[in-house]
């Protein structure tokens, strides 16, 4: 996929008030681990992740894509009039129906005639979103759009560590398939994409390229048992290590074919931005996509793995602390369960 037309205009963001570090769950998880000899700090080593940030309890995913929506239409400059698509593309939703999206079209007092739906994808829905949305500018069904995530990891992360204190099974082998959901955070997204005719800010999508592989659609399975993201026990097993490997794989094949179709040799990037999973994903990412991981912005060490939110949180974080400029060549890496990956470029 190569666009011609598209261009972003503006990120917004929120980020929780809560602050949980992997020392307080792990001392909540202290009678399993006296149990099975785990040493402290196994859940830090193993992620890379210090803590995670929470919402308060009872927050719903369109309260903070709401609040992430306003900021990022704000600092377009884009009418609301214009605004022809809104994408609701977390993980975390209000409920099973209607779209979420219909509740954050209501709070933005968006145009009737703005098309609304949500894209759920695991961790890759913001940027699918990102290409239907695109699609849609560069065809000329809409002027602009706008795309939010809010993602609510809380009852996840609480769900997991009472499966864990409840286990009378729980094993060593066991417990693995527990660590990537306690390495879940909270945290809404927005950004706003126009057609470059109404663009304030000349930021070109430029296009890029999805692959799956779907024969490992088993290795991260989550489930809800009742009321969507905040109140039902929400379940999560994952086989880190497997999922790791193959999401590589996938990872090298959409990049490869990514840099062909944009005509970009590793040294074109002034910047990277990828899907925060952890640190062991981080470096056997950037050796095996053979790119400089200097050029990476992390932020898994204090936000932990916020789903879809992750990479473009990261992303409008980076450009707040100045670190895209004019003209950067810019990449961004996803990659969610599925497996499915899309890599896109974008030329600031």
């Amino acid at each position: 996929m190569l666009f011609k037309n598209v261009c972003i205009e503006a990120f917004g963001y929120e980020i929780p008030d809560e602050i949980v570090s992997s020392e307080d769950i792990e001392k909540r998880l202290s009678p399993v681990y006296d149990r099975l000899k785990l040493p402290e700090g196994r859940l830090e080593m193993m992620s890379g992740i210090k803590e995670r940030r929470f919402w308060k309890n009872g927050t719903r995913p369109s309260e903070v894509s709401v609040c992430a929506a306003k900021k990022a239409i704000e600092k377009s400059g884009i009418s609301r009039q214009d605004i022809g698509c809104l994408i609701h593309a977390s993980v975390s939703r209000d409920f099973l129906e209607p779209a979420t999206a219909s509740v954050v079209h209501n709070a933005l007092d968006l145009p009737c005639g703005c098309s609304l739906f949500d894209v759920s994808n695991a961790c890759l829905g913001f940027l699918n979103s990102m290409t239907v949305l695109a699609n849609m500018i560069e065809l000329g069904q809409v002027n602009a759009g706008v795309i939010v995530s809010g993602e609510c990891g809380k009852q996840l992360v609480e769900t997991t560590i009472n499966n864990i204190l409840t286990d009378t099974d729980i094993s060593r082998k066991k417990i693995k398939h527990y660590i990537a959901s306690l390495t879940i955070g909270s945290g809404a997204v927005a950004v706003v994409m126009s057609h470059s005719s109404i663009s304030k800010t000349g930021h070109k999508l430029l296009g890029g390229q999805a692959r799956s592989n779907t024969r490992h659609n088993e290795l991260c399975i989550g489930g809800i048992d009742a009321d969507v993201a905040h109140t039902g026990d929400v379940s999560m097993q994952t086989d880190s290590e497997t999922l790791m490997i193959n999401g590589i794989k996938l990872a090298k094949e959409t990049w490869e074919e990514t840099r062909s179709k944009l005509g970009w040799e590793n040294s074109a990037m002034s910047r990277i931005f990828c899907h925060q999973v952890g640190s062991a994903h981080r470096k056997m990412l950037y050796e095996t996509l053979k790119l400089d991981i200097k050029k990476d912005f992390p932020t898994l060490e204090y936000l932990g793995n916020t789903g879809s939110a992750s990479l473009p949180i990261t992303m409008a974080i980076g450009i707040e602390k100045g670190l895209v400029k004019k003209d950067d060549n810019i990449a961004m890496l996803g990659i969610g369960s599925g497996l499915n990956c899309v890599m896109l470029g974008v030329k600031w």
